[in-house]
């Protein structure tokens, strides 16, 4: 029986190329897999087609949109995950997913290899790879840019020598990643990092400097997921879309970064995450009312490890996913309102209300009514300070004062 190699397909010159270029170099028959993680764009049975018409023997293509909002953005939203306290993993948590699938499709079709298009520079490779030994740990993996030769002038010239149905000649100066949690930018104009970010790069977001009207929003939450705007019920990928769409139009969610890639590079980031940075903001506002000061103060440490294990392609391991029983366990009480107001690029929040919050009115005024005994801060402050005090006073005989 002839080989089967199974190709995470985007639809893209490089991965339509890919198809043929494969079959050139191993012999094997190409299966491609189209995963929808809602990054726009062409319908999948286009890009079904099109994989057929350049060479696959099978396309296999996934509506993953709802299973990628329920089932990777929002426990990316309930850990309030921003990898080096900026990127909301955009691309990272995508690549779970398309990995999952992309090993379903492999048992389904008897393949024994996956094939992926990233190069040897960056994470994805890694995410990819990591996943699939993981999910499939008898599948072998192949990158046709990294491990076949495959650079895009090659690319352009097998299409155009096979007349596949792709187009060749036009050339984006940047390389782009987008899903409905956001959208990634990066290289050309933007590897000189002294270059400002031009007009042109963004798309998920408008200008912030001539906003519209303030635009104000209320975001229900149900132990940490987002089930309602303005009143109106919403499913995890409808509150997503609903915000790019606002949030977007306010210029929210813009970030320029130089960030810590895994292979030990630093590398210049464009993010466009408009939902993503609201939803994110409003969920952490909630939990300030919601959560009690010491689980919020490890909480937060446990994000900061959650994103970096996602960031570094560890989603399916035992780490990430003991972090996830902690983190799961902190959103019991995670229900409410948020009121926030989005205009000229922020979102900023200017109201909370939960009937599992924490804030007791009569404990926090200063007016009269309060229920707080303020003689008791004095013994509480000897005995805060106590262990210190006694320190202090150590260092002071040892020093001879």
């Amino acid at each position: 029986m002839t080989e089967r190699i199974v190709l995470a397909y985007s639809g893209g010159l490089d991965t339509s190329v890919a198809i043929g270029w494969i079959g050139e170099a191993t012999g094997a028959e190409v299966i491609a897999v189209a995963v929808d993680v809602g990054q726009g764009g062409e319908s999948l049975e286009d890009i079904r087609q099109r994989a057929l018409a350049c060479g696959a023997v099978e396309a296999y293509v996934a509506d993953a949109r709802d299973e990628f909002a329920n089932e990777y953005a929002m426990p990316t939203l309930k850990a309030n995950a921003l990898y080096q306290g900026h990127y909301p993993l955009v691309s990272a948590i995508s690549r779970p997913v398309i990995v999952k699938h992309l090993v379903k499709a492999a048992r389904e079709f008897s393949a024994t290899t996956v094939a992926h298009g990233c190069t040897g520079k960056g994470n994805d490779q890694v995410r990819f790879e990591v996943g699939i030994q993981t999910l499939g740990p008898d599948l072998k993996c192949i990158a046709p840019v990294r491990d076949l030769a495959l650079t895009r002038d090659k690319a352009i010239a097998f299409a155009e020598a096979k007349g596949l149905p792709i187009e060749t000649t036009k050339k984006n100066p940047y390389s782009i990643d987008q899903n409905v949690w956001g959208r990634a930018v990066e290289t050309g104009y933007l590897e000189d990092i002294w270059n400002a970010p031009t007009k042109d790069i963004y798309d998920y977001t408008a200008t912030p400097e001539f906003p519209p009207a303030p635009d104000e929003v209320i975001i229900s939450f149900l132990q940490g997921v987002p089930v309602a705007i303005d009143g109106v019920k919403v499913s995890p990928l409808q509150a997503i879309q609903e915000l790019n769409r606002r949030a977007g139009a306010q210029g929210v969610g813009r970030i320029d970064v130089v960030e810590d890639r895994l292979v030990g590079i630093k590398s210049r980031e464009i993010y466009e995450a408009p939902g993503a940075m609201a939803l994110i903001t409003a969920h952490k506002h909630l939990e300030d009312i919601t959560i009690e000061r010491e689980q919020a103060r490890f909480k937060a440490n446990v994000s900061q490890r959650w994103a970096e294990l996602v960031y570094d392609g560890q989603w399916f391991s035992p780490l990430k996913r003991s972090l996830d029983a902690f983190i799961e366990d902190t959103q019991q009480y995670v229900s409410g309102d948020i009121r926030m107001t989005l205009h000229g690029g922020q979102a900023i929040v200017n109201g909370r209300r939960s009937e599992t919050s924490l804030y007791d009115f009569d404990l926090a005024t200063y007016d009269t009514g309060d229920t707080f005994d303020q003689s008791q801060a004095k013994g509480f402050i000897e005995l805060w300070g106590m262990s210190s005090k006694v320190a202090s006073q150590r260092d002071q005989r040892a020093s001879g004062l």
